[in-house]
């Protein structure tokens, strides 16, 4: 689902420009506009997902149309009759009202150039949308009775080269219990004027949503457009309390970065107008490091947009080596990024997700991405999706061995070889080859046991290991089983390496069942002959001493951990990171 702008004005892209995207709409019982077929407006929209079955109607359902004399009237097909609710007034024989509605544009003057949609709320065709465009200015719809959504796009003709004004008009509160004409009128809506306060910012497109929620029904409008002449207004009376919520978000682009500027409101009206200057410290700053993979580069891509509701989102390219830079509102709520970067030249994308993140105004906090030391990940953070457990008689392992350096985990990781084995009490159980690394299921027997499990990975260069010993025996419910992890996070360029012959401070973070029950004992050392002879590296102040060899070789990691409860863990790295000469990528 791509923007779509057939009138809008060119506009000057970035070094890298961003590439536009929407966000997937959440489930409401709306029908959007489609604007790929409404010439007349540069305007597009986001397809609603699917309706429930009990609630899903066709959206025009086989309209008539006859247009005379600059007006057209719309007979619907015929719905079952259903009693008016209490205290209605009861619709007239066919079941249906007059709605008639008058567009006017900017100038006053009737057009036809506009996108109408009303989404029923209420009554037979509650959940079900009708749109009108390509029609004369003055349109009469028969309607049955009921609640209805109501939104109106209504386009001004471009001069010469100028990008498409939009003026969209929405009535949040249209109760339909007799005969009524609507006038739309252009003229009441007012600028949305949304500017980062930066100079280098170019505009590139935005987006206007509406989600209004009636007896438990919901219909959603949206506007989105690459011209910066926008404008709205609420129309009617207001709705009950917090059953509006609205929310508009402009992207801009700049040299490698993107401006990500979002506002949402709810209450009981549509927006008129908005206007907002964020002030420097009133943004926060993401940025992205695109690291070098080990496939040799490429170019890696991110999309970063709200987490909630849909997003004419930018993403923004990045070749690997280099940075990019957004600014955002925190106000927006939380944001999703994901960076997607080729794992090999005929392979499958390889993604990485950073999801529902919040930020605070004036802050900057950075992500690096496909860079050492690549190693196990647990996150212990509370709620945290389980990554291995015990159900029964069976041993489920999810364990993302491969994460690379900021804990970010891979959904296609590059590997030449795995393996994860399984001991119970000494005896093999099983070995599995080829899966993705730290994946496999096992069955064992229900008795109370000591188990080693082994998980490998092999690199193109080096390989990681982790095995963990433990007790475990049958279970009536999932259960998570006490794995730890050990994170090693050296000062790196963006090529994964660090200098040669330097001695620097690497940080050590303990991850899983060790962190939330205490760590008895670790012992960390340090190798630069690939594991032929290694050398103690004490943790002091969750800190190790490293010191590189020379150009070209690598450094390999060692950490044997106990818990509090006396499981283990040992972990290796075999060429962790390489040192480099005197230049490389930062």
């Amino acid at each position: 689902m791509n923007v779509s702008s057939p009138r809008a004005s060119s506009v000057p892209s970035a070094s890298v420009p961003p590439i536009p995207s929407v966000r997937p709409v959440p489930t409401v019982l709306s029908v959007p506009s489609d604007s790929a077929s409404f010439p007349s407006a540069p305007s597009d929209s986001v397809p609603s997902a699917s309706a429930p079955a009990a609630t899903r109607r066709s959206v025009l359902r086989g309209l008539g149309v006859a247009a005379a004399a600059g007006t057209a009237v719309l007979g619907l097909p015929a719905v079952a009759a259903h009693a008016a609710p209490a205290g209605r007034p009861a619709a007239g024989a066919s079941g249906t009202y007059a709605l008639t509605l008058v567009h006017l544009g900017r100038d006053g003057a009737p057009t036809t150039d506009y996108r109408t949609l009303l989404t029923a709320l209420s009554g037979p065709d509650a959940g079900s949308g009708r749109q009108l465009k390509d029609l004369p200015s003055t349109v009469t719809v028969q309607v049955p009775a009921g609640r209805y959504l109501l939104d109106s796009t209504i386009a001004t003709r471009p001069v010469g080269e100028e990008n498409w004004g939009n003026d969209w008009l929405v009535q949040p509160r249209l109760d339909i219990d007799r005969d009524m004409t609507l006038v739309l009128d252009a003229r009441v809506a007012r600028p949305v004027d949304i500017r980062p306060p930066v100079a280098d910012a170019v505009f590139e497109q935005a987006g206007a949503f509406a989600q209004v929620t009636y007896e438990g029904v919901t219909g959603f409008a949206n506007l989105m457009t690459r011209s910066p002449d926008l404008r709205t207004a609420h129309l009617g009376p207001a709705a009950e309390r917090g059953a509006v919520e609205t929310w508009v978000d402009s992207y801009w682009n700049r040299p490698r970065g993107v401006c990500a500027l979002g506002y949402t409101f709810r209450g009981e009206r549509a927006l008129t107008g908005l206007v907002r200057h964020p002030a420097p410290g009133d943004l926060a700053t993401l940025v992205v490091r695109a690291g070098v993979p080990a496939s040799g580069g490429g170019t890696g891509l991110v999309d970063f947009s709200p987490s909630a509701g849909p997003s004419p989102a930018l993403s923004l390219a990045l070749p690997a080596g280099t940075t990019g830079t957004f600014l955002l509102t925190p106000e927006r709520g939380t944001w999703d990024l994901v960076y997607g970067a080729l794992s090999a030249a005929e392979g499958p994308t390889n993604n990485y997700f950073v999801l529902g993140r919040t930020f605070t105004p004036g802050s900057t906090t950075v992500h690096t991405f496909d860079t050492p030391v690549f190693g196990p990940a647990l996150d212990s953070s509370p709620g945290a999706r389980p990554v291995a457990q015990r159900t029964g008689d069976t041993l489920d392992l999810t364990v993302p061995l491969l994460a690379d350096g900021d804990g970010h985990v891979p959904s296609a990781p590059l590997f030449t070889a795995s393996t994860v084995t399984l001991h119970r009490d000494g005896r093999l159980i099983a070995t599995r080859r080829g899966e993705k690394p730290g994946h496999a299921s096992f069955t064992v027997p229900a008795g109370r046991a000591a188990y080693r499990l082994t998980a490998s990975a092999t690199l193109s260069r080096g390989s990681v290991t982790a095995a963990w010993t433990f007790t475990s025996a049958a279970t009536a419910t999932a259960t998570d089983l006490p794995l730890s992890a050990v994170r090693f996070g050296p000062d790196l360029g963006l090529d994964g390496t660090a200098p040669a012959h330097t001695t620097s401070r690497v940080a050590v973070t303990v991850e899983g069942a060790a962190r939330r029950s205490g760590v008895r004992s670790l012992t960390v050392s340090v190798s630069t002959d690939r594991g032929a002879t290694w050398k103690s590296a004490p943790v002091s102040g969750g800190r190790i001493t490293v010191t590189t060899p020379g150009p070209g070789k690598a450094v390999s990691l060692r950490a044997e951990l106990t818990d509090a409860h006396g499981d283990t863990l040992t972990q290796t790295h075999i060429d962790a990171y390489v040192a480099r000469a005197a230049t490389g990528a930062r």
